[in-house]
């Protein structure tokens, strides 16, 4: 039977790896975000980058999905995006280069008509270039990304 919340909603209590692969029962995992995660999306930003600097797109994942769902309807897609730039490179990390690339191409997609005017000090523009070329050649390493500009 899977572990739920006070609420009833199915949480994973699997310790997980780096990349967010579930782990025996017992076994020591990599601490993963807590579900109620809330922060205000320059946090999000700098805590996500952080991640992604360690080589924990999962994580980054679970960062950037916390904000999209917070985020204002006008921002969603943008964070949404970012949430999913994050999964594509997990999938990398993975092996899934398939699953990966049809991610990075739907993320730059969902982002790019944020590049006129991208909140947050996000470098739209960039972020739409790396998923694009790692979607063409995932093969490509090492997975830089840099979510803000300078």
């Amino acid at each position: 039977m899977r572990d739920r919340d006070e609420s009833g909603r199915p949480r994973n209590a699997r310790p997980r790896d780096a990349y967010g692969r579930p782990l025996p029962h017992g076994a020591a995992g990599v601490p993963t975000m807590p579900d109620d995660l809330d922060m205000p999306p320059a946090e999000a930003l700098v805590e996500a980058q952080r991640l992604l600097d360690e080589d924990r797109p999962f994580h980054a994942h679970e960062v950037l999905e916390a904000a999209w769902k917070a985020a204002p309807e006008a921002e969603r897609e943008l964070w949404r995006g970012l949430a999913q730039v994050a999964v594509g490179i997990t999938h990398l990390r993975r092996g899934n280069l398939r699953g990966a690339q049809a991610l990075l191409s739907r993320a730059a997609d969902r982002i790019e008509p944020y590049g006129e005017a991208p909140p947050h000090s996000i470098d739209v523009d960039g972020i739409v270039q790396r998923a694009r070329a790692l979607a063409d050649h995932p093969e490509e390493a090492p997975v830089k990304l840099r979510l803000t500009t300078p």
